[in-house]
């Protein structure tokens, strides 16, 4: 089976800052069986606290955000990137990116318990993710970011224990970094492990290497049932199994059977639901009450329906045929599935997230609907309130009759379609008046704070909508990488794994003889996806082989503009002179390069008139000398004439 880590120690106390930024995560990190951190957490810990203070120095104060984030900052100079490269010294260097996600943690949580301060806090926190973001963009050695700074996993202490162990990728997801996850060298990781050129190794999952037989030719190499575990190969599943089983709801809703027989399609469609069904069960058992998102309730409630609406056949099948309640059931059960039509439908955007449009779509309304969560407490509060001054004014009395009337009128009022007519009589004056200020607030004040909240969220998303898009495709790779099936049973092949192989097998078959009798099953079950998944390896094993001749990298693509490059001696021609001579410094703005110039101008003004007052100097001492050589030449005629 799926094998999941604990997300939370026992020890809810020690944990509790923890939580704060892992209740992001979609799946936990697998815990059981890892080996140690490769530096021990006490040490990162230490790195952390030079680079939080390093930036508390560099910071002093409040400053404007662009001063950080902008390219050539006057603040995050080349030399506070090479001091905070020395944080960590010689042996622990690796481990800097991450301390400097750890601290960005920090600066958040400190802006939320010192607000007086929240502004510089916020400042400090991004100074702390750019600059992880320029160290991962100035490395060089591809193998040594990818496999050492970006993939490593680390540890800090907290109330002294060590923490989950972590690497910068996934700490980055759990953060929400749009700085860190948009530089060129995390998006490059997470490309590669999409792919599955990058894969945790078998005997150390905190370990990542690169897939071996990537640039290997030989189609038969690369049809390999492990090869289920790539994440483009899972979602490509996930995907394909997503439009059948809609198909099989579009079938079995389009094709009604009066006398409540469950054909083919349906039996299909209600096996498919079994499977989903369990594979939420087990992630929810495993993961806890932290694994609840919006679209698992969302998920659960399609289940629910489903559910109900099978049950509702199998008690029509228990009448006999053609008798009343026989067919009233069967009637409700198509009810229930008919209700479920939108949401299958709206389910299928789970799993085109990956398609760029669909992406930043979801990510605008997964905030739109965060957003709106102020609208509806707000409006709770306001329905109840006057929920009660009704039922009060209907108690008048002694007797309630009325509430059916109210409530939905209310509710009218929320939807924009007031109804004003039935409250001219209810308790007059008092039932309309009230009838009207509730329509104020409602339709005036909190609907028109829920259209602003609304546009503020969208505004803030379209503004960063690529970033945002790459931060939800890292997220959805990382749900496949961060805690991986040894054995992938996408749903509804999970029920064959549970009914088949682990219930039947597991529990006395040795474990290598279990794991290839796994490796058969799914070798048959994928056997179509992994003939054209070994077809497109193939293929790109001799695109990375021909990179590798060419001495680029292994996912280069020679565009159209490079086609004839190869040709072109910019230097030989002189054209790289010119260009030189002739482009702007964009490192700095245009009046400090004039400020610039005229220092360096007066400089050497300064060095001519110190030149010209030494020569001014010797002049004057070779007069004086020769003025007294002619006194004395006199004195001594004078002293002649005398004798």
């Amino acid at each position: 089976m799926v094998r999941w880590a604990q997300l939370f120690n026992s020890d809810g106390h020690d944990r509790r800052h923890q939580l704060q930024d892992e209740m992001r995560q979609l799946l936990p990190t697998r815990r059981e069986h890892r080996p140690p951190p490769p530096i021990p957490a006490k040490e990162v810990t230490k790195i952390a606290l030079r680079l939080k203070h390093q930036i508390e120095q560099v910071i002093p104060c409040e400053l404007e955000e662009a001063q950080i984030t902008k390219p050539h900052s006057p603040i995050l100079t080349d030399a506070v990137l090479n001091t905070a490269r020395e944080a960590g010294g010689e042996d622990h260097k690796a481990c800097v990116v991450y301390c400097l996600l750890v601290v960005k943690k920090w600066f958040k949580r400190q802006a939320i318990a010192e607000l007086w301060d929240a502004d510089l806090h916020e400042v400090r926190a991004a100074a702390a993710e750019m600059m992880a973001k320029r160290i991962i963009e100035a490395e060089e050695d591809m193998d040594y970011l990818l496999g050492d700074v970006l993939l490593k996993r680390y540890s800090i202490l907290v109330n002294g224990e060590p923490t989950v162990p972590t690497n910068v990728i996934e700490r980055a997801v759990d953060l929400h970094a749009l700085t860190v996850i948009g530089s060129s060298g995390y998006q490059k990781c997470i490309s590669y492990l999409w792919r599955g050129w990058l894969v945790q190794d078998d005997d150390d999952p905190s370990r990542f290497v690169g897939y071996e037989n990537k640039s290997n030719t030989n189609y038969w190499a690369h049809v390999d049932p492990d090869r289920m575990r790539v994440p483009m190969y899972q979602n490509a599943v996930q995907i394909a199994m997503s439009v059948i089983y809609l198909s099989l709801y579009t079938g079995a809703i389009n094709t009604i059977n009066p006398s409540g027989d469950l054909d083919l399609v349906e039996g299909l469609l209600y096996i498919f639901t079994l499977g989903f069904v369990c594979d939420e069960i087990s992630k929810f058992w495993k993961v806890g009450r932290y694994y609840i998102g919006f679209w698992n309730v969302f998920n659960s409630t399609l289940y629910a329906l489903l559910t109900i609406s099978f049950v509702l056949r199998m008690i029509a099948l228990g009448h006999g045929l053609g008798s009343e309640k026989r067919g009233h059931f069967n009637q409700e059960s198509y009810n229930f599935l008919a209700f479920t039509a939108p949401m299958f439908w709206l389910r299928l955007l789970l799993y085109l997230d990956t398609f760029r449009f669909f992406g930043a779509m979801l990510v605008v309304l997964k905030v739109m609907m965060r957003e709106s969560l102020i609208f509806f407490a707000l409006l709770f509060v306001v329905m109840v309130g006057f929920l009660q001054a009704f039922v009060g004014l209907d108690l008048a009395d002694a007797r309630l009759e009325s509430s059916a009337f109210v409530i939905k009128a209310m509710l009218n009022a929320v939807m924009q379609s007031p109804e004003f007519d039935g409250f001219d009589q209810f308790e007059r004056p008092f039932g309309l008046v009230l009838y009207y200020i509730f329509t104020f607030v409602v339709m005036v004040i909190l609907l028109n704070i829920l259209i602003a909240l609304y546009n503020s969220a969208y505004e803030d998303i379209t503004e960063n909508a690529i970033d945002e898009y790459m931060a939800l495709f890292s997220q959805k790779t990382m749900q496949f990488v961060r805690a991986p099936d040894e054995n992938v049973f996408i749903a509804p092949f999970n029920l064959i794994e549970l009914f088949l192989l682990v219930l039947p097998f597991e529990w006395w078959l040795p474990k290598d003889k279990y794991e290839r009798l796994n490796d058969i099953v799914m070798s048959v079950i994928y056997s179509p996806l992994l003939a054209i998944t070994a077809f497109m390896e193939t293929r790109q094993a001799h695109r990375v082989s021909l990179n590798r001749r060419r001495g680029e990298d292994d996912d280069d693509v020679v565009h159209e503009w490079e086609q004839v490059l190869h040709e072109c001696d910019f230097e030989a021609d002189g054209w790289d002179k010119k260009v030189q001579q002739t482009k702007p410094n964009v490192e700095f703005d245009t009046a400090v390069l004039e400020v610039r110039k005229l220092q360096a101008e007066m400089n050497t003004l300064k060095e001519l008139l110190l030149e010209l007052k030494d020569k001014g100097s010797w002049g004057t001492d070779t007069l004086k000398s020769s003025a007294a050589d002619d006194k004395m030449a006199e004195s001594s005629e004078a002293a002649g004439d005398e004798e």
